[in-house]
């Protein structure tokens, strides 16, 4: 029975340690440091839009997690030797999922925008995450702001 409440705890920590670590890529989402900071901005006009997929992260916690369910569940096979040998192939299994869990929990879908910069003739590439609710099309005016080092795109 503690097996089981181990288990169950671990689950509901990595599932919000793994919510806890997701970022908002969208254009109109800014970091706590961002606020009130002064930001370029440039204009343009979107010449093509494309989805694409955004990665998920790669951190150790969906790994650690992963290993310690895994070495749970193991333990419960077997006794003495068999349940060490049980606990160390479940460990690595746990690790190698939860690590794979994690990226695909963690995956958004993305939009790459190429965009014709005004009052120069440079076009550029931005990806960030998908607003269904507020689409970019061919042909749309946008706002570039950059702080810090990144660049979003709004209408």
């Amino acid at each position: 029975m503690k097996t089981n409440k181990a288990f169950v705890i671990t689950i509901i920590s990595t599932t919000l340690l793994i919510g806890g670590c997701a970022s908002n890529l969208q254009g109109d989402s800014y970091s706590r440091e961002d606020a009130r900071q002064v930001q370029t901005v440039k204009y343009g006009t979107i010449e093509d839009v494309r989805l694409v997929v955004i990665e998920g992260t790669k951190t150790p916690i969906g790994t650690a997690a992963g290993a310690a369910v895994g070495g749970i569940a193991g333990s419960s096979i077997g006794d003495g030797k068999g349940a060490a040998v049980a606990a160390v192939i479940g460990a690595v299994a746990g690790g190698l999922a939860g690590a794979a869990a994690e990226e695909g929990i963690t995956k958004s879908q993305g939009v790459e925008l190429v965009i014709r910069m005004t009052n120069r003739n440079d076009v550029i590439s931005v990806v960030q995450a998908h607003d269904s609710a507020n689409p970019f099309n061919i042909g749309d005016r946008v706002r570039l702001m950059s702080i810090n080092g990144q660049t979003r795109v709004a209408k």
